[in-house]
């Protein structure tokens, strides 16, 4: 009996005008995702701008179901290469504290978000701040979903470990 030959799923994917919306719906959150990442504003504006240029050439690649979290992967990545290069080169002027991605309203909250570990951090502000689900923060981050609520898990635990510490 001969098989017959598997179908390809048809791909829908991102023409120029999708990819423009897109991006300008995601911008500001792709900015504070860098900008946890970065300490300064302009290696974040950097990562950005090369993560939308990588993103603009391969986005034929990309299914458009899959285009934010594909998208913010890219980001973080370009973050993270620039931040590896900074660590090579750091001027003594630049040495500051990275400013946090978005303004808590209390002091407080600030300092317990900036003694939570970055592995930790960053699902906490994906999927709490920027929305994605947790199936969405996995691809993103290439975890499984169960290390995401594990993470999240861990993320909210050091949280209230800290706020409590400066309650006291």
């Amino acid at each position: 009996m001969l098989q017959q030959p598997k179908k390809k799923k048809v791909q829908a994917v991102i023409d120029e005008e999708t990819f423009m919306d897109e991006v300008e719906a995601m911008e500001r959150a792709l900015y504070r995702v860098s900008r946890s990442l970065l300490k300064s504003p302009e290696d974040c504006a950097d990562a950005v701008q090369e993560a939308l240029a990588r993103a603009w050439a391969r986005r034929g690649r990309v299914e458009a179901d899959y285009f934010r979290p594909w998208l913010m992967r890219i980001v973080i990545n370009e973050s993270h290469t620039i931040g590896r290069k900074r660590q090579r080169v750091v001027l003594v002027d630049e040495v500051e504290q990275p400013a946090p991605a978005f303004e808590p309203p209390d002091e407080r909250l600030k300092q317990a978000l900036s003694a939570v570990p970055e592995k930790l951090k960053v699902p906490l502000l994906l999927h709490y701040l920027e929305g994605f689900s947790v199936a969405e923060v996995a691809q993103i981050l290439r975890i499984p979903q169960g290390t995401v609520k594990s993470r999240l898990h861990h993320a909210r635990k050091r949280l209230r470990v800290e706020w409590e510490a400066m309650k006291e």
